[in-house]
């Protein structure tokens, strides 16, 4: 009889050990014992930078992400990839379309501002969506429909070969680092208004992009306030090394990223093969329908549109990193250090930028995965992001510097008079 007794007590203590193995494991995947904190801001001692920080409370805050779920980068990551957000708005914009020099057709929405700005002032949001993305998608719908409510007109870029039902009008596609069609738009919507300023917004794969753009020529900066780059990778070779890599399970998103991206591709099958100015072959289509990874896609079709001779070439010229040092603009740089697809090793560029370049500020989050930087209580998240309120934050305090800096122009020439 004691045997029998034991019994139960063995399978109560082995019920205790499944309970609490299977609560470790979803502590350790859940993160939960990790702290929230503030984000670590990296800044020159500048007079620019002591006023933004004190403009921007959400920078020197903790950021809180939802208690249950919030501190997994993957699952922050996993929301924004396959929700984008919650309760999204549909803001209501006009599509435009420009035709550029090659024949390819470049399209953008444009949304009217809901209100006046808090500086008073005429001001566009141009903002260039991650890879593969346009204005339909959810992060960037909510994003829009905030930064009008806040009194910003705002230009949102498709990407070429993006937008589902939109063919091509010539045999090329948006790549990671070509920024024709985000010239011409920033330029459209200069020319239509005179009297705007503006403020250049990318996230991910767009951070590289409106990076590199405004350091490529010093024009491009003209009448651009400040710009704000979300979770981008800085530098593409470094970047698809770390992407064959398992750790952050990384290879896995690659493969993920690699099938959204033969689904663009090939959706535009018969405009890329059909037009004699192709450089794209059968055997690259063939090629691309074997491919697992990023690497491979940009090997056999990206670099191609614009005839790298090597991935390497293709790499080293379409990332912001060989043009970010050129930027004089205020620039914010944020990245979370969970992120699954951007390695640490990568964070080491806007790091060294900040410490050296008095217009950059780095802030590094310590929670909020690939674009997720969700905020909410325990369990469900709020429809605006703790990004989205950021980046609203730091454009306004800088709106706020520069119209401060010109009343106190005109009253010195004022006074020289």
């Amino acid at each position: 009889t004691d045997s029998l007794v034991e019994l139960p007590a063995m399978f109560d203590g082995m019920k205790l050990a499944a309970v609490a193995t299977i609560l470790y494991i979803i502590v350790r995947c859940l993160n939960l014992k990790s702290p929230t904190a503030p984000p670590e801001i990296i800044y020159q001692d500048t007079p620019l930078s002591h006023y933004l920080l004190k403009s921007c409370p959400m920078l020197t805050k903790e950021y809180i992400p939802p208690l249950l779920w919030g501190k997994s980068g993957h699952l922050q990551t996993v929301l924004y990839g396959k929700m984008g957000r919650v309760n999204t708005p549909t803001p209501c914009g006009v599509r435009k379309f420009l035709p550029m020099q090659d024949g390819a057709t470049a399209t953008f929405d444009l949304f009217e501002a809901l209100g006046d700005h808090s500086a008073g002032d005429d001001i566009t949001m141009v903002i260039c969506p991650g890879i593969g993305n346009h204005s339909e998608k959810n992060y960037i719908r909510t994003f829009v429909d905030y930064s009008q409510r806040q009194g910003y007109r705002c230009a949102v870029l498709n990407h070429l070969g993006a937008l589902p039902n939109m063919e091509l009008t010539s045999p090329r596609m948006f790549t990671y680092g070509c920024t024709w069609e985000f010239a011409a738009m920033v330029g459209y919507v200069k020319r239509a208004h005179p009297q705007t300023l503006l403020v250049v917004v990318g996230f991910s794969l767009g951070g590289n992009v409106v990076c590199k753009f405004l350091g490529e020529n010093r024009l491009n900066q003209e009448r651009v306030l400040c710009c704000i780059s979300v979770c981008q990778g800085y530098s593409a070779l470094r970047a698809q090394e770390t992407f064959l890599q398992w750790d952050q399970c990384r290879r896995l998103y690659n493969f993920v990223l690699a099938d959204n991206m033969k689904k663009i591709i090939l959706s535009h099958r018969d405009s890329l093969l059909g037009m004699s100015s192709s450089n794209i072959s059968d055997a690259d289509l063939n090629r691309l329908s074997a491919a697992t990874s990023l690497m491979q896609i940009d090997d056999s079709i990206m670099r191609k549109f614009h005839g790298y001779n090597s991935l390497r070439e293709y790499y080293e010229k379409e990332s912001c990193v060989h043009y970010i040092h050129k930027v004089t603009v205020p620039l914010l740089l944020v990245n979370s250090s969970d992120d699954p697809l951007v390695h640490q090793s990568l964070l080491a560029v806007p790091r060294t930028l900040a410490e050296k370049m008095p217009n950059v500020v780095f802030a590094l989050t310590q929670h909020g995965g690939h674009m997720g930087f969700f905020e909410g209580a325990v369990l469900f998240p709020q429809p605006l992001t703790w990004m989205d309120k950021v980046i609203i934050e730091y454009s306004d305090a800088v709106c706020h510097w520069e119209k401060k800096r010109l009343v106190y122009g005109l009253k010195q020439q004022a006074e020289w008079k």
